[in-house]
């Protein structure tokens, strides 16, 4: 029974040890649960904070953002307003640059009016000097007859020389100035205007004058009469004496006139070219737009393959032959895209044969002028042409005595009423505004004609079948040597002259004529060359001494070679 109840006692001390183990891990629990909720509710609070913290970043970076944003906006806009502001002022600025072109360009255009103006004024005083300067050679020989008809003009030409003097010396001190006022030509009309009365005075004392020797004639009549036929004897007495001394003299002194069969032959040339260039008056003028593409395509078509005629190949001498030869056969060609035919007017045959020849002759006064070599190349394609179009020939010639007279040869002869200027011209001279070129100038440009004109004399085109004559053969280059020789020479132009032709055709001209050519360089050399020398000034020389030195190496050597530029039978294969 004790043991019952100690075994009882024992179990009631397990579960009471037991309750307190639970208990105690009850509690343990517990206090584990609320300390774990306390750590949640820490770390709840935590990260409560956290997310605050991150809303309220999140806030100020947005608030930045936006701020940013607006500041950006606002850069744009201030960048915008100054690149516009930046326009503006390179808009003002270019507005302003325009403006004062403009104005530079009114002042240019004022300034050349006014020198346009100058120049026309200064013009003027030159044609009124000159018609003074007449007027005053008029009184001057009038004057020498004063004492024929016994009155006294002294007075009238002292007057006449004061005006020229008052006159030159207005245009002397106008001329430092720059260009002449309106007052200086009052000055120059006003002299004139003197200068006529003076003039018409003095033909009025010269009529009354002659009236009064008339009359003192009449009365001396028959006393006259008996010496007159007493002198008419003795004249005829000693007419055949003088007969041989006149024809000496007559020797002595060489013409300045060619014969009368070549200046009606020049004559009727430029007679020619005034027909042809009147007959294309109208399409050379015609305003029409259509019409005057018509013109420029039809200039084209032959001028730019003239111009590009050159001495590179032979195949290149002849395509450009080929392309002028098949336009004015009436085959199209193609320029810029667009086809042109000589049909598309009916006076494109005149017209084209008209500006052909000009050019062929442009490219003398021009090309040959400056490469001497580019003659031949010119040349044979020139007589080509000629050969084939005998208009185009006779338009050329024609154009080349017109530029350069002396490819006939001749010089003009001064007319009387004849301004200086048409009489410059007429020598061959360009003259612009009233100033002639210079001399070098001049010479260089006849000599690249003459050299072309003696090139297309001794050249025939190597390709076709033709057995005809040349059509301006050497025989014309005897003919101009011969006209040459029996003028008078002209210093300086008439020893380029030579020399560039004989350079060119001496070596042609022997072949053809052999011994009657040495004879005629023997001739120049020892006959006309001393004419030339005894012309010639200390500043002209240059001419003279090579020609001198040609002539003298022609005769030692009896032989003239090949001229700078022939084209050898091999340059046709290239």
């Amino acid at each position: 029974m004790d043991k019952l109840m100690e075994v009882e006692g024992s179990i009631l001390l397990f579960e009471k040890a037991h309750k307190m183990k639970v208990k105690e891990q009850l509690q343990a629990r517990l206090d584990m649960c609320n300390q774990f909720s306390k750590s949640m509710a820490e770390k709840s609070a935590e990260q409560l904070k956290r997310f605050e913290e991150m809303m309220e970043l999140k806030q100020r970076q947005e608030k930045h953002q936006l701020l940013e944003l607006l500041e950006k906006g606002s850069k744009e806009a201030l960048g915008q307003q100054e690149k516009l502001k930046e326009e503006h002022r390179h808009r003002a600025k270019l507005l302003t640059l325009k403006l004062r072109e403009a104005e530079q360009q009114r002042q240019q255009e004022i300034e050349r009016i006014r020198q346009e103006e100058g120049r026309e004024r200064m013009r003027r005083l030159w044609s009124l000097q000159q018609e003074v300067l007449q007027l005053v050679q008029k009184i001057q020989v009038d004057y020498k007859q004063q004492e024929a008809l016994r009155v006294d003009l002294s007075s009238y030409g002292h007057r006449g020389n004061q005006i020229c003097g008052m006159l030159s010396s207005v245009i002397r001190s106008s001329t430092e100035r720059g260009y002449p006022t309106q007052d200086d030509v009052n000055l120059g009309e006003h002299s004139l205007q003197e200068m006529q009365m003076l003039a018409s005075t003095i033909e009025k004392e010269l009529a009354a004058a002659e009236q009064r020797k008339k009359a003192e004639e009449e009365a001396a009549k028959e006393k006259q009469k008996e010496a007159q036929l007493q002198a008419q004897q003795q004249q005829q007495q000693a007419t055949p004496q003088t007969t041989a001394p006149a024809q000496d003299s007559k020797q002595e002194g060489l013409p300045k006139k060619v014969s009368n069969s070549t200046l009606q032959r020049y004559l009727d040339l430029q007679k020619g070219l005034e027909q042809c260039q009147k007959a294309c008056e109208d399409l050379a003028t015609c305003k029409d737009p259509q019409t005057k593409k018509i013109r420029a395509n039809l200039q084209r078509a032959v001028t730019i393959p003239v111009s590009q005629i050159s001495s590179v190949s032979g195949s290149q001498v002849r395509d450009t032959f080929e392309k002028i030869n098949n336009f004015l056969m009436g085959k199209p060609v193609v320029f810029a895209g667009q086809t042109i035919l000589l049909s598309q007017h009916p006076l494109g045959q005149e017209f084209v044969s008209l500006k052909l020849a000009e050019k062929l002759v442009n490219q003398g006064e021009e090309e040959v002028a400056s490469h001497h070599e580019s003659a031949f190349p010119i040349a044979y394609v020139a007589s080509a042409l000629w050969e084939r179009y005998p208009k185009v020939g006779e338009l050329f010639l024609a154009n080349l005595h017109k530029k350069c007279p002396y490819t006939v040869p001749l010089y003009p002869p001064f007319k009387k009423g004849t301004s200086l200027e048409d009489y410059q011209r007429l020598m061959g001279y360009q003259v612009k505004d009233s100033i002639m070129e210079q001399q070098d100038s001049f010479l260089k440009r006849m000599s690249g004609m003459i050299r072309l004109y003696a090139a297309v004399m001794q050249v025939r085109w190597p390709y076709g079948t033709s057995q005809g004559n040349h059509p301006h053969g050497l025989n014309h280059g005897w003919h101009w040597f011969a006209q040459m020789l029996n003028m008078e020479p002209l210093s300086d132009l008439t020893a380029t002259l030579l020399f560039d032709f004989l350079e060119v055709c001496g070596n042609a001209m022997i072949k053809q004529y052999r011994n009657q050519f040495w004879k005629l360089l023997i001739l120049i050399k020892d006959q006309y060359f001393p004419k030339i020398e005894k012309i010639t000034t200390g500043t002209e020389m240059g001419s003279v001494s090579r020609l001198k030195h040609f002539l003298e190496e022609a005769v030692r050597r009896r032989d003239i070679p090949l001229p700078k530029g022939y084209l050898q039978p091999s340059f046709w294969r290239t």
